[in-house]
């Protein structure tokens, strides 16, 4: 991926690390297009950053098909798609009242990447070269026993993107994944304090290694230590770390 050059669309690129991606990838001299459910919210950073914007919503597979037809017809050199858009909620498993949570994340972080993704493919294989990247985390390794489901979409978007890349292998589209630690988002909602690598820092890193060709994983240093905790020997140790650092 030339992030100098690139057309990008970022689903869920209103807030957090999608819109600071968004405003590093255009920085560094590339057209962006973010989406996003609130019109409100996109005109004014439409107006504020010159972005691209179309309305999404990631849980509607028809939202999802209008957004990618109106995408790709505004921007036919699109050539990367980053599959951001995703909700992290506590849930207590003792109860069944977290059903209802563990359906809304599904639908939005492991359906909604498969279906922007087969939104999003048919165009992006008619490009001389492409891009997606998938969004994991590196609780997709390592759990957070408080947000379960959430965990385990994100292992599942990255058992997905290892297929994804098979099967796509002698075609003009490279997959890569982005596996973030804890960033200090509101990806909880306002109001709670997550912690985690302040977001300037991991933008940064994050830039550099797209810069610097990282493929197939894009892993900022944070991160390692969740990533490869199976393989260290580290993982229970590391669950219960988590575990107690949210109590």
């Amino acid at each position: 991926m030339d992030i100098t050059n690139a057309t990008v669309f970022i689903p869920g690129a209103t807030s957090g690390i999608g819109l600071g991606l968004a405003l590093r990838l255009q920085e560094a001299g590339s057209t962006v297009v973010i989406g996003g459910r609130r019109r409100a919210l996109l005109d004014a950073l439409a107006a504020e950053h010159g972005f691209g914007t179309v309305e999404l919503d990631v849980t509607d597979p028809a939202s999802i098909n209008a957004a990618a037809a109106t995408v790709t017809a505004s921007y036919p050199s699109l050539d990367t798609i980053i599959t951001m858009s995703g909700i992290m909620r506590a849930e207590d498993l003792r109860s069944a009242a977290h059903q209802d949570d563990a359906v809304a994340t599904i639908e939005t972080n492991l359906l909604g990447t498969i279906r922007l993704i087969d939104a999003f493919l048919p165009h992006l294989l008619a490009q001389p070269a492409s891009t997606i990247i998938t969004v994991s985390s590196g609780l997709a390794f390592t759990p957070l026993a408080a947000t379960p489901t959430y965990s385990a979409t994100k292992a599942a978007v990255h058992s997905y993107t290892l297929s994804l890349r098979q099967q796509l292998i002698d075609s003009p589209v490279s997959v890569l994944e982005l596996a973030p630690p804890a960033v200090a988002t509101d990806l909880m909602g306002e109001g709670v304090d997550f912690g985690g690598m302040p977001l300037d820092a991991f933008l940064t890193e994050v830039v550099s290694l797209l810069e610097s060709g990282a493929a197939p994983e894009i892993l900022v240093e944070n991160v390692l230590p969740l990533r490869w905790s199976e393989r260290d020997g580290t993982q229970q140790q590391l669950i219960e770390v988590l575990a107690s650092s949210r109590h």
